[in-house]
């Protein structure tokens, strides 16, 4: 299950994710705003991100304008680790060796057809472990350290 969320300023990009899911048959709660509605970004960034720390959803997906917000706020999350990414390389590699459980993505920055192949990647990737383990336990020791 994946939980997914928009501000106003990604409207059309969310119903192309909410298609991709679909497609591969992965179960979603749509956490974000339809078309004319406003939202702020923290708001839906936070409401996405508790549905995986009370272990609703396994992963996220955040979009806005940029993906830059949605990304530093649900960074705050104790648990979460979401990555802004606009190349697919990154979108693998953060799940690889970062271990995501969010992705972001800004509408105003990727189109449909590399939007397309970002969510994809990201959601093929699995994370490595070995060496990334200890690295992922030490972003954890720090927030441990830092958001309590």
């Amino acid at each position: 299950m994946i939980a997914i969320g928009n501000d106003h300023a990604a409207v059309a990009l969310k119903e192309e994710v909410k298609n991709i899911l679909s497609e591969r048959n992965i179960e979603f709660i749509d956490c974000g705003v339809g078309e004319g509605e406003r939202a702020d970004y923290p708001l839906i960034a936070e409401k996405v991100c508790r549905k995986i720390t009370d272990g609703v959803c396994e992963k996220g997906i955040l979009m806005c304008g940029t993906g830059i917000g949605m990304s530093i706020a649900a960074n705050k999350i104790k648990g979460i680790r979401a990555s802004v990414c606009s190349d697919v390389f990154s979108a693998k590699m953060t799940v690889m060796h970062n271990d995501s459980n969010v992705l972001c993505l800004g509408e105003r920055v990727i189109g449909k057809g590399l939007m397309r192949e970002i969510v994809e990647a990201w959601l093929d990737a699995s994370f490595e472990g070995g060496r990334h383990s200890k690295r992922v336990d030490m972003i954890k020791d720090i927030e441990n350290r830092i958001l309590n």
